[in-house]
């Protein structure tokens, strides 16, 4: 089998492939793109992801794209790690759902990040940023909800949903105030406890995109 390779921003979604790797205790090279300096619009990076974003992995002979259509891959083609709720198995419904809000919340987060991290000052909405930040808060407290009754996602213990929706709580306190969100902040430490979480952490690279803790919409 040939070796996975992953292309990678720092502290972007593609950390998601690379920290699911690591539970699965499997290697990966790994590419690294720097959104501002182009290098995921050249020519080469284009003929793996014609979107120009990352991630993208090549795996299996193949080349994927989309963070969470490569979870659910890695986690149906290696079962036996136990992170995917295959057909058949109880949890199927809520593992998908989870799975796919996940991308729901982290959607708000990017729009947020095109405000008020690549857009130039001058042309910031505050009545966008406002209301951004209030679909957030409201995506924050479903999974309040949920983490105040266990400690992951599912009944059953962690799974690859905790992979796609704990990358999105790192990014949660810069656009929104945590204090409402105690079950979240623990879940966040429980994360980090995660041996696989620390070394995907290790090799993920530096982030680049914020340059203070918290975006004050109100501010503006």
């Amino acid at each position: 089998m040939s070796q996975i390779r992953l292309h990678h921003v720092p502290a972007s979604r593609s950390f998601r492939v690379l920290w699911l790797l690591a539970e699965m205790g499997t290697d990966c090279a790994i590419e690294t793109y720097d959104i501002a300096g182009g290098s995921l619009r050249s020519p080469e990076y284009l003929a793996l992801n014609p979107s120009g974003r990352v991630p993208a992995l090549e795996v299996d002979g193949r080349v994927l794209m989309e963070s969470g259509a490569i979870v659910e891959y890695l986690c149906e083609t290696r079962p036996e790690h136990g992170l995917g709720r295959l057909p058949g198995d109880p949890e199927r419904a809520d593992y998908l759902q989870w799975m796919h809000f996940a991308e729901t919340q982290a959607t708000l987060v990017q729009e947020l990040n095109l405000q008020w991290i690549f857009m130039p000052a001058e042309m910031r909405s505050k009545a966008v940023l406002q209301v951004q930040a209030r679909r957030l808060a409201a995506t924050a407290k479903v999974l309040e909800a949920a983490l105040s009754e266990r400690d992951w996602l599912l009944p059953s213990g962690f799974s690859a949903a905790d992979v796609m929706m704990g990358f999105n709580v790192f990014a949660l306190p810069y656009y929104i105030k945590m204090e409402k969100f105690p079950a979240i902040t623990a879940y966040r430490a429980r994360i980090e406890e995660r041996p696989a979480y620390q070394a995907a952490r290790a090799r993920d690279g530096q982030q680049k995109f914020y340059a203070q803790d918290y975006y004050d919409p109100e501010a503006l």
